[in-house]
């Protein structure tokens, strides 16, 4: 079955498609996003879209970069909500590829909330966030219902840099069983210390999943206290998640990908 067979929507120039591309693995696309990669005229990415969902773009198309990487120079928010805007109003079907999920700590909203000012027609196609395919690629469920009926997920630093103000880490710790935590690496000392004092057991379990769905994905295994110790004697790279809580446990049955 081709894509045209499918009735999907039009990408109408002028408007701005955001599309989640997955945790990596070109095969967890959706096909909105393959149909506008296809489609699209303009392809503004974030730095964790993997190379060979780039290559699905259709022949000619402008790829520009717009990724911002923690501690390295990046392009500024505003700056790249007005680059759409501007290719937008010239005509082209611009499509903002990012990874993971537009709307899950992606910044996806503030860039469809500056398009609704601009009265930039857009869509936006949910893609795989990374604590769901990238758990589920290292064998570990999100949810169980043995284990736990809640799952909480959290950024491990604000647009800053810096470790997120405002969160109440007792209300996180008491919560829910399983937390999920993305671009934690640089906090991971403190957010393991608040979470212990907060009531969570030093001996919990943790897992650490680098570069998930792609071939360069390494998971170490740990516990709350020693993860952050373990991590740096691993030599773990962002982007990484960490996922804190008993499902951890069921990866030694589920680890799919590493079974022969």
């Amino acid at each position: 079955m081709d894509l045209p067979s499918l009735a999907l929507p039009d990408f109408a120039p002028g408007s701005v498609w955001l599309v989640g591309a997955g945790p990596g693995d070109p095969g967890l696309l959706s096909l909105l996003a393959l149909h506008a990669l296809q489609r699209a005229d303009s392809v503004v990415y974030d730095a964790l879209v993997d190379p060979r969902i780039l290559a699905l773009a259709r022949p000619g198309a402008a790829l520009d970069y717009a990724g911002k990487r923690g501690g390295k120079p990046s392009p500024q928010q505003p700056a790249i909500s007005e680059h759409l805007v501007r290719l937008a109003r010239a005509g082209r079907r611009v499509l903002r590829l990012k990874g993971g999920d537009p709307f899950v700590f992606g910044r996806g909203g503030e860039e469809a909330l500056a398009l609704a000012a601009a009265g930039i027609p857009f869509r936006v196609v949910p893609g795989i966030t990374a604590a769901i395919g990238g758990l589920a690629y290292a064998g570990i469920p999100a949810t169980h219902r043995d284990v736990n009926s809640a799952v909480t997920f959290i950024t491990g630093h604000a647009s800053d840099g810096a470790l997120p103000g405002g969160l109440d880490w007792t209300a996180l710790a008491r919560g829910a069983p399983v937390l999920v935590l993305y671009m934690a690496l640089k906090h991971l000392d403190v957010i393991a210390e608040r979470l212990i004092a907060a009531g969570r057991s030093p001996e919990e379990p943790v897992a650490v999943v680098s570069k998930a769905t792609t071939p360069a994905q390494r998971v170490i295994e740990t516990t709350l206290a020693r993860a952050a110790a373990d991590v740096a004697a691993a030599a773990i790279e962002p982007p990484a998640i960490v996922a804190v809580g008993e499902a951890v446990r069921l990866r030694a049955s589920l680890d799919w990908l590493a079974a022969p």
